[in-house]
């Protein structure tokens, strides 16, 4: 059985860090990419970013990028995704899912995904 499971998210200041960890387990994510996902309250979900787990590749939503940071673990099938200089516009529910690399549509599409954890709050206050 595939599991995802996120941890590391809580409560921040505008400004701080946060790093939080997506462990796999059931299969081998060799040809896969994990990405993360992030929803907002009476917002869409949305992608942050993704690391095909083969090339270390990496994928970043505009939002995020320069500020986030995803890397993978293979010794630990653990992908993290560390996330400085946080505004309050970051608070969300972070959830990291897991696609077949052999799938088509773009890597930040959800769609494409077919696993996902059961997600992580992140809160940044201001």
């Amino acid at each position: 059985q595939v599991q995802l499971i996120e941890s590391g998210g809580g409560l921040v200041q505008a400004g701080d860090s946060v790093r939080l960890s997506c462990a796999t387990s059931g299969r081998t994510f060799s040809s896969y990419y994990v990405g993360w996902f992030r929803q907002a309250p009476g917002k869409e979900r949305e992608f942050v970013a993704a690391i095909s787990w083969s090339s270390g590749n990496t994928y970043y939503a505009d939002s995020v990028k320069g500020r986030f940071t995803i890397s993978r673990d293979t010794a630990k099938n653990t992908v993290y995704l560390q996330t400085n200089s946080l505004k309050p516009e970051d608070t969300a529910v972070y959830y990291c899912a897991a696609s077949s690399e052999f799938l088509g549509g773009p890597v930040y599409s959800s769609r494409r995904y077919s696993y996902w954890g059961q997600g992580t709050q992140v809160t940044v206050s201001s």
